[in-house]
């Protein structure tokens, strides 16, 4: 049975709205290869259907719109229980539906409620319409598992204002729906229970001749109604990152990585948030915590397209080092949340294990046809 379920929703003009929806609730709708495999094709046939005039990405069920991608299976094609070739593939795979999401030529409107986390930020974020709710909760939290922030995470990261970037992926620390909009992660907060009402809206508006409509127009217009309505489920929000802004930009402001680390963990600090970004730092990944510091630096000015292939070649190289598969081990397989992290702290990482991380797997990138 397919986990994504696809939908053509006819307009009351003659038009369709055509819906993906990722379907496995079980595992908060995490983005399987086989997902990934489905929704491609099926992107590049309504690119070209001139019926087609805007996409909805949702998921089933009221918890996740997608808490990240297949690290399980992962896990496994590493310790050698599954198909060695698997991480190469499930990463380019996924890396391509992103950067198709990116550059799709029609609005792209994701409802990014519940857990949004890794590959499903991955998604949101590629989207033109993207849209949180008052159960949103955004995060990069691959410092947890020795990973580091992919699906095109080097790109949006890094237009984050005042070194957030760079603290929210060292620390994994949530976002909510004010916060997500107030970083430019989200363009929308629209309540919850109005997501029938957003599809019923699409296929009751007037979409004109085709090429001849601006389509983003429509889906803008929609969405801001939806959104003033939508008000009363944000009052009482707050909005963390928005209230620790400064204290966030002096953090990061520092020479070394190191220095950072050091600087967060030795504010006092009576916020919850505060504190669990700060616990979630203590015990991450100080391979990752170096690497994440490497990878913005990096990647600081790439293209789109140069992105991907960066964070292909360095996904595949921690599938081929120990740090990842030992967070997913004490994290997700064997839960015991005791990870044997290769380095104790992030002074005592050597350059040469990064520079390892970083080096290019092969002659040729299989996503070098990225343009």
């Amino acid at each position: 049975m397919s986990s994504v379920v696809f939908t053509e929703h006819p307009t009351s003009d003659g038009h369709v709205i055509a819906e993906i929806k990722l379907d496995a609730e079980r595992s908060l709708n995490a983005l399987t290869l086989e997902m990934c495999e489905e929704i491609l094709p099926r992107l590049d046939a309504w690119e070209t259907d001139q019926r087609v005039v805007a996409i909805l990405l949702d998921s089933a069920g009221d918890k996740a719109f997608c808490a990240g991608g297949d690290v399980v299976n992962l896990y496994k094609a590493i310790t050698g229980e599954g198909d060695p070739s698997f991480p190469e593939r499930f990463f380019e795979t996924e890396y391509r539906l992103d950067y198709l999401l990116h550059t799709y030529s029609k609005p792209v409107i994701c409802w990014g409620s519940g857990i949004v986390m890794g590959g499903g930020m991955g998604l949101l974020s590629a989207s033109s319409h993207r849209v949180v709710t008052e159960t949103s909760r955004l995060a990069m939290p691959e410092v947890t598992i020795g990973l580091y922030p992919d699906v095109g995470a080097s790109w949006f990261l890094n237009r984050l204002p005042n070194g957030t970037g760079r603290f929210l992926a060292m620390t994994g620390s949530q976002i909510n729906a004010p916060d997500a909009v107030h970083l430019g992660l989200a363009d929308r907060c629209i309540a919850s229970h109005h997501r029938d009402a957003l599809l019923q809206q699409l296929t009751d508006a007037s979409w004109g001749k085709g090429q001849d409509t601006d389509a983003n127009g429509v889906v803008n217009r929609l969405m801001r109604e939806l959104e003033q309505t939508s008000q009363p489920a944000f009052a009482e929000l707050d909005a963390p990152v928005y209230q620790h802004t400064s204290l966030i930009r002096e953090l990061t402001d520092h020479d070394s990585v190191e220095q950072i680390v050091e600087a967060i963990a030795n504010v006092k600090s009576d916020n919850k948030w505060f504190n669990k970004a700060q616990t979630t730092l203590a015990h991450g990944s100080p391979v990752s915590i170096k690497l994440i510091d490497e990878q913005l630096t990096r990647a600081r000015h790439m293209s789109l397209a140069e992105v991907f292939q960066f964070e292909l070649a360095l996904s595949v190289q921690c599938c081929r080092h120990r740090e990842f598969p030992e967070g997913v081990r004490a994290l997700l397989v064997d839960k015991d949340s005791q990870p044997a992290w290769t380095y104790p702290d992030v002074a005592s990482v050597e350059q040469h294990f990064i520079d390892e991380l970083l080096a290019a797997p092969w002659d040729k990138n299989p996503l070098a046809d990225l343009h």
